[in-house]
């Protein structure tokens, strides 16, 4: 199996480990992770053969990009009320704090912020095609937006550290520089804090097919947390290490601790939580961000062009009030994929290691599996897939990641469904081939861990987990330790 990736980070450290064999031809491989811009300028220019796949889907950015995103979201809402679905209208409602395009729609935002000044409300500005908290800013006066107006501090002090430049860049005909396009969004001011911090969780989510919409969602994940405990004075509103909880943003706080990263796995947040608040009321949170997340895929499904050579593992940001309610804040097209702890490392190691995996380039999978490492299956053919009425959760995220055994499982009803049918070892002949040539060309090479592997029984070639053999030369995490930087 040929890759190609645009990524020397845990993702190329993933796609070593299965024995797969990189190359930089343009064409020639079976997957290629490639950045967004080459999305945009090549992918409509070239024709893939049926069994290549990328991942990114051609118009991502329908859920992706912070303005379109809200833009679907309403557009969703408004066709399920004129259809009389009040229910599914208001599930698309509570995805997101109220929000509304700059400047597109400046004088329905300034209404609205008349309306609910009296309360005191916080608005939150957020360029669309910024991350890592770049240009954002909190305000509850309208005269802090007329500046945005203009040019934005962040769009300012780019244009002084390169001279001008970006801001030329920028200019109309007229030589009148336009407004940046921002989202502003009601500030949610009453955050659940954990310590008296402010903290937002990263969610992965792997779509494989918009037609029909395919969705599984990986039971590990993590809170980021702010470093600086959190309070609502006005004073603070432009303190980023109070309300912003990027790891780019907090690593420059002078407390950051670099072991831990400022960070939390899902797990412990969620049995921190059900110390806290009952087992119903918790697992009601959690499989209510399983429902917001959907939501937000549904509003794109119409809009987003399928591919059957595409998939994608989006990064979900999901924000949690003091009342338990989940809020989508944005979607991440290319989630960060480098670590900076270990425990970070390995967790994304085994997220991507079991979406190359669910791809299936081996062909090793029946089509009916629920759970691959782990990943669940949340929602196939037209329906939702819930846990069983006797399981005691509502949603598997958060749950104890047992992706290890699952895969071991899996490799022993393989192998025991092999030995029925009588059938030999499943790897194109053609596959087969290509791997002798490429080790004829190398004769004196010493075989990976991953090749050697292959050379075992059809048993333990098969999926297992991270402490023993796994499919057809999947990441095995001792081996990976060693690659760390």
């Amino acid at each position: 199996i040929v890759f190609r990736c645009a990524f020397h980070s845990t993702i190329y450290d993933v796609l070593k480990a299965r024995g797969f064999r990189e190359t930089d031809a343009d064409l020639d491989w079976d997957i290629f992770w490639a950045d967004k811009d080459w999305i945009h300028d090549v992918f409509d220019r070239i024709h893939l053969q049926q069994h290549q796949r990328v991942n990114h889907f051609r118009n991502h950015y329908e859920l992706t990009r912070k303005d379109l995103l809200i833009k679907n979201l309403k557009r969703a809402q408004r066709q399920a009320q004129r259809d009389g679905l009040v229910e599914e209208a208001d599930r698309y409602a509570r995805c997101c704090p109220a929000t509304f395009m700059l400047p597109l729609e400046y004088s329905m935002f300034v209404e609205e912020f008349k309306r609910q000044q009296p309360s005191g409300a916080i608005w939150i500005m957020k360029p669309v095609g910024k991350s890592q908290g770049k240009g954002i800013f909190l305000f509850d006066k309208l005269s802090e937006v007329a500046g945005w107006r203009q040019a934005p501090k962040w769009l300012r002090k780019e244009e002084e550290d390169t001279g001008g430049r970006r801001g030329a860049d920028r200019e109309d005909e007229g030589g009148k520089k336009e407004p940046e396009p921002y989202v502003v969004q009601r500030y949610l001011s009453d955050p659940l804090l954990v310590g008296g911090k402010k903290f937002d969780l990263r969610l992965y989510v792997l779509v494989t097919s918009y037609r029909p919409l395919v969705v599984y969602m990986y039971r590990s994940g993590f809170a980021r947390f702010s470093h600086v405990r959190f309070t609502m004075n006005t004073e603070n509103l432009s303190d980023a290490m109070i309300h912003l909880t990027n790891v780019a943003v907090q690593k420059k706080n002078e407390s950051y601790d670099e072991k831990v990263g400022g960070k939390w796995d899902l797990k412990s947040l969620k049995m921190y939580l059900r110390m806290q608040e009952s087992a119903e009321t918790v697992e009601g949170l959690f499989a209510n961000i399983q429902d917001i997340i959907l939501s937000s895929l549904f509003c794109v499904q119409d809009v987003m062009i399928q591919d059957k050579h595409c998939f994608e593992l989006y990064g979900y940001d999901i924000m949690i009030d003091k009342g338990l309610k989940p809020w989508v804040l944005e979607v991440n097209a290319s989630p960060s994929l480098s670590a900076n702890t270990r425990a970070d490392y390995e967790m994304k190691c085994g997220l991507l290691d079991d979406t190359l995996t669910i791809l299936d380039f081996e062909k090793y999978l029946t089509g009916t599996e629920t759970q691959i490492g782990g990943f669940d299956l949340i929602y196939k053919n037209g329906s939702r897939v819930d846990p069983p009425s006797s399981a005691n959760v509502r949603s598997y995220l958060g749950c104890h990641n047992d992706r290890e055994e699952q895969l071991r499982r899996m490799s022993r009803c393989y192998e025991n469904e092999l030995q029925r049918r009588g059938k030999q070892d499943p790897q194109p002949k053609q596959q087969q081939q290509q791997q002798q040539q490429h080790h004829q060309q190398q004769p004196n090479a010493v075989p990976s861990v991953s090749n050697r592997r292959r050379s075992k029984s059809l048993g333990s070639r098969r999926i297992t987990g991270e402490g023993g053999e796994k499919m057809a030369g999947a990441f095995h995490g001792r081996n990976a330790r060693s690659s760390v930087p």
